[in-house]
């Protein structure tokens, strides 16, 4: 597994005074987890590349003030308008627990299958699953091939997926019929666009932070974990399994 590291500095900035934080190209961040959140820095571009490196799906290596941490990015606040990482928020964890991550589902093959070559459309229906694994055993995504695809009565579903040894699906009760790629007749495929009136765009993607130290779209999750009224979050996306 590639590694992320991401060097960290603690801050006293807090609430809507971070803004003058990042207009001088620094983000602020929390690390929750394993006592009280401790309110942290980092440059724009480190931080950027280890968001898009590690994603939900890969533990970052964080050094604060010389000590090692390793972490989870539980929630990122993205600019709806630049694009630029605005606030990261991570997870503390350990090298022995076994952790939940939600991994990308890749399909290996793409243009290259029976039923693409036939002149069929081989659409992913499902991108992420969650797993569960200790940190050194959590895969950067499952692989799944479509080369075998041939007609459009063939589909790949969640019993298709190996996963490797020391990783189990993060439900007990995973439905393992849950379909992942089918194949359509391009016609019935623009069909089908036209009936559902295109793809919907997930607002809760793009909600703006707004200066505060936890970003809107993980309140939901956490409950505002790491505020005035509560130290400890509660664990969503990252789960500890004793």
């Amino acid at each position: 597994m590639h590694e992320v590291s991401l060097k960290l500095v603690p801050r006293t900035v807090n609430g809507k005074k971070v803004a003058g934080l990042r207009k001088s190209g620094l983000v602020p961040s929390v690390i929750y987890g394993h006592g009280e959140p401790l309110l942290t820095e980092s440059p724009l571009v480190e931080t950027t590349k280890a968001v898009h490196e590690a994603g939900k799906h890969t533990p970052v290596h964080l050094v604060v003030d010389g000590k090692k941490r390793l972490a989870m990015i539980k929630s990122v606040d993205i600019h709806p308008v630049r694009h630029h990482v605005r606030h990261v928020a991570f997870h503390a964890i350990k090298q022995n627990e076994i952790i939940t991550a939600e991994v990308p589902i890749v399909l290996v093959g793409e243009g290259e299958s029976a039923a693409e070559r036939a002149g069929l459309v081989v659409l992913q229906a499902i991108e992420t699953i969650e797993i569960k694994a200790k940190p050194g055993d959590l895969p950067e995504s499952l692989e799944l091939s479509i080369l075998d695809l041939t007609t459009t009565d063939d589909k790949l579903t969640v019993a298709d997926l190996k996963l490797p040894e020391g990783v189990e699906f993060a439900d007990q009760d995973q439905d393992t019929e849950l379909v992942i790629a089918n194949v359509y007749e391009p016609s019935a495929l623009a069909a089908k666009n036209d009936a559902i009136g295109g793809d919907a765009v997930d607002e809760s993607e793009v909600e703006a932070e707004n200066g505060e130290d936890t970003p809107q779209d993980a309140q939901g999750e956490e409950n505002r974990p790491g505020g005035k009224d509560q130290k400890e979050p509660k664990q969503s996306n990252v789960d500890a399994n004793k």
